[in-house]
């Protein structure tokens, strides 16, 4: 997989896309085994597929966002949420100055909460935007590649993002993976942050992921897709 996407200003003058996807990953900790840009891998991964199976503008990722709930865990880097939206904000004009109306912000990272106030805001004043994937989304996702953990259970370095990164870049997963499971309940998790949960980092069964439900999800999100590039026109 490419991290950065490599279309000329020719290409995209060819493609003619409406619509933009924007992959915003994050720079945390996920566990000894996987690396601190996991989130914009997988974020990246997801846009990568899109763009090879519908005509968008594929942009390079955002790499730090709003991780805060990981702060005390060495090499996690964070900007406020207040940046976060004003970055998007400035790419979304950027965009509408050459005529693409739509943008789908292709997340990586759950504790990107204000990407969603964002979507609801632009598309209120007529810019289209889009969160992808969805609630929805990641749990049909996990349904089509027998993912055996739910999304609550396995919420951070787990089955899920072990399966994408064996699928795309194994060179990136360490050992150590196959028997670093620790599940946790976390109910002041955003007072707290994962230390208060986690040794680790690990909040997960990554012990269960493979390349094989790696490739599923992501096929499940090319499928997925369709109906949002539909609504973002």
């Amino acid at each position: 997989m490419r991290l950065l996407p490599t279309a000329t200003t020719t290409d995209e003058e060819e493609r003619r896309a409406n619509v933009a996807i924007l992959p915003v990953g994050s720079f945390e900790q996920h566990g000894p085994y996987l690396p601190l840009i996991t989130d914009t891998v997988v974020a990246c991964a997801i846009a990568e597929q899109l763009a090879a199976e519908y005509p968008v503008l594929c942009l390079p990722p955002l790499t730090v966002s709003c991780s805060h709930e990981h702060a005390g865990f060495p090499g996690t880097v964070s900007i406020s949420s207040r940046t976060l939206y004003t970055v998007l904000d400035d790419i979304a004009a950027s965009l509408e100055s050459q005529g693409i109306t739509g943008l789908a912000i292709v997340n990586g990272h759950g504790g990107n909460y204000v990407v969603r106030n964002y979507a609801q805001e632009a598309s209120a004043r007529g810019r289209r935007t889009a969160v992808f994937p969805g609630g929805r989304d990641w749990a049909k996702a996990r349904e089509d590649a027998g993912i055996a953990t739910n999304d609550h259970d396995d919420m951070h370095a787990g089955e899920l993002e072990t399966s994408i990164l064996l699928h795309v870049a194994p060179e990136l997963v360490r050992a150590g993976y196959e028997s670093a499971d620790h599940l946790a309940e976390r109910p002041d998790l955003l007072t707290l942050g994962m230390r208060a949960y986690t040794p680790t980092g690990v909040i997960g069964a990554p012990s269960l992921g493979t390349a094989e439900k790696g490739k599923a999800v992501l096929a499940s999100f090319v499928t997925a897709f369709a109906s949002y590039l539909d609504a973002l026109k």
